[in-house]
């Protein structure tokens, strides 16, 4: 059945239908549908346990769905790996950085504008120079990735999704652990992202950071939704009030 967006001529970037996952008997997503929209920023919120970081395994094709469809960009996405999924234009950062440690921070991008875009050597050198420009990591580029303090190692896995030249941003707690001043930085960055027709979906406990951007809000709770809408709308319902914020409706 058509959605009412497709009925009206907008095709989804992503879709999701009844998607659902458990590891044995726990049950972590269950029959979740939800579309995301070219050039949106869609905020992803819920309590620890929720399956926000699931929900972005089995997008990015890190884990695999038990039941239903996700289709991106009109083509069901199956059993695909990550990689695949990478080249298609799903780009995605990780809660806890993972770089390669034994490769400069310009490496790493090489590595992901070479294979993750498959850029030619020239064209990737020159894409990844203006992204460590944009992410402020320039003055890093020749440090070892296992060198980078962990804020860094934040705009390196940022900076390494970017590099992969993606449609669609996974971004998965990038703001943890940053200062109010870096938060703002960040919120800035998403925001000339955006400005470059890249779709972002973005987990984040950092409410202020998300709000500031976000187009839309979806709450998970037990991995199932319980709210999507517009953020000042979502986040004042008393659902969301309970379950996220521990306030009592």
């Amino acid at each position: 059945m058509q959605s009412e967006r497709e009925a009206m001529g907008h095709t989804s970037l992503l879709s999701a239908r009844g998607l659902s996952k458990s590891y044995g008997a726990l049950r972590v997503i269950h029959d979740v549908d939800f579309d995301v929209q070219s050039g949106e920023v869609l905020g992803i919120l819920g309590p620890n346990g929720a399956g926000k970081t699931t929900l972005f395994n089995l997008i990015s094709g890190d884990a695999r769905h038990d039941a239903g469809e996700l289709t991106f960009s009109g083509t069901p996405l199956r059993h695909e790996p990550s990689f695949q999924r990478c080249r298609r234009g799903i780009g995605r950062t990780y809660q806890v950085p993972k770089p390669y440690g034994g490769l400069t921070t310009f490496e790493n991008l090489m590595v992901a504008a070479l294979f993750g875009a498959r850029r030619t050597e020239r064209v990737a050198r020159a894409e990844a120079a203006q992204i460590l420009e944009d992410c402020g990591l320039v003055h890093k580029a020749n440090q070892l990735a296992s060198a980078l303090p962990l804020l860094d190692r934040k705009r390196l896995e940022l900076a390494r999704a970017l590099a992969s030249s993606p449609k669609l941003l996974l971004l998965d707690e990038i703001a943890g652990g940053l200062t109010d001043e870096e938060s703002h930085e960040l919120v800035e960055l998403i925001g000339r992202i955006r400005s470059r027709g890249i779709t972002i979906v973005w987990i984040e406990h950092v409410l202020r950071a998300i709000m500031a951007v976000a187009s839309r809000l979806i709450v998970l709770n037990f991995g199932e939704k319980i709210a999507d809408g517009l953020p000042q709308e979502v986040i004042v319902l008393p659902d969301v009030r309970r379950v996220y914020m521990g306030i009592e409706a």
